[in-house]
């Protein structure tokens, strides 16, 4: 049976890790030959899950490392800007997300994505559907990603199907998700052995909001005036990645999760775009918005909207 490799997305966040572990047991206990990889290293809140579990982390996949005509299945994204550089070439046989559509193929394939917050809200119901025991290890993993992509249940993506998921898989796992889920937060926000360069990667998605090319990076803190203090060389950064990629707008989000606000620096031809948007002035580049922490509901919508 030929291998079937699974894997998020680009700089990948901790549902992108976790759905692609929890995806490749899924396939595994249904009978398929099915492989975990990532995209990239997993962040330090993915890594408290991972050592939290005593898991090792997926090995990253370089361009090249996927051969044409391999089997595929994607998790956490269908956008190919956020995926391996031979898309086009690979055999796509299931997609479980939680985005808009982006993907386009010539051939009909198992294609799941639902408006919740996680997709790992997806994988519980998948498990369910399936009749396939969901333990203590996979219940913590897709705890874990659930509690990260809705920021512990406050972000405007979460429904009440997360909350649901949350509550039993917490019980399956014997957490306290709220301590535990603000303890793996809390070490998410730590920038500290980060280089500029770094940072500007750790979450940075690039897209298209109609014919505007930019790179919306998102990164959590428990306090923005700390992050701002790297004000300086974040933007020194963020212009080079403008002139190197060619962008029209390069924003960078810090988003406090214990209040729920966004900091946003902006930078490029189209940063009108952002005041536009949010009704804000940016001084300095920058400027408060307030109670935005979702980039997908919160930010890509509306600045599509105004673009």
């Amino acid at each position: 049976m030929d291998k079937t490799y699974i894997f998020g997305h680009k700089n990948p966040d901790t549902d992108s890790i976790t759905s692609s572990l929890v995806m490749a047991n899924l396939e595994t206990k249904l009978g398929n030959n099915a492989e975990t990889y990532a995209l990239g290293t997993p962040n330090k809140e993915t890594e408290y899950v991972l050592n939290y579990l005593g898991i090792e982390a997926p090995k990253v996949l370089n361009d090249g490392d996927v051969p044409d005509g391999a089997n595929v299945i994607l998790v956490d994204h269908n956008n190919p800007e956020e995926s391996i550089p031979n898309l086009d070439n690979v055999n796509i046989l299931k997609i479980v997300d939680h985005h808009c559509v982006k993907v386009s193929t010539s051939y009909p394939l198992y294609y799941r994505a639902e408006p919740v917050g996680c997709t790992e809200t997806v994988m519980y119901k998948l498990y369910k559907e399936n009749g396939v025991e969901i333990d203590k290890k996979i219940a913590t993993l897709m705890l874990s990603a659930i509690i990260s992509d809705t920021l512990l249940l406050k972000s405007p993506t979460c429904t009440e199907e997360d909350v649901n998921a949350v509550k039993d898989l917490a019980k399956i796992a014997g957490i306290d998700y709220e301590s535990y889920g603000l303890e793996m937060l809390k070490a998410g926000t730590d920038l500290s052995s980060f280089t500029t360069e770094e940072i500007l990667s750790l979450d940075a998605k690039q897209t298209s909001l109609k014919d505007v090319k930019v790179i919306i990076n998102q990164v959590n803190t428990a306090s923005i005036p700390e992050v701002m203090k790297l004000k300086a060389d974040l933007e020194a950064g963020m212009k080079k990645e403008i002139e190197s990629k060619g962008l029209d707008l390069f924003m960078l989000l810090i988003t406090d999760i214990v209040n729920s606000n966004s900091q946003v620096i902006a930078l490029g031809k189209r940063a009108d775009l952002v005041e536009k948007s949010y009704g804000v002035k940016l001084e300095d580049n920058t400027a408060l918005l307030k109670g935005v922490v979702s980039r997908k509901k919160q930010v890509i919508p509306i600045m599509t909207e105004n673009a």
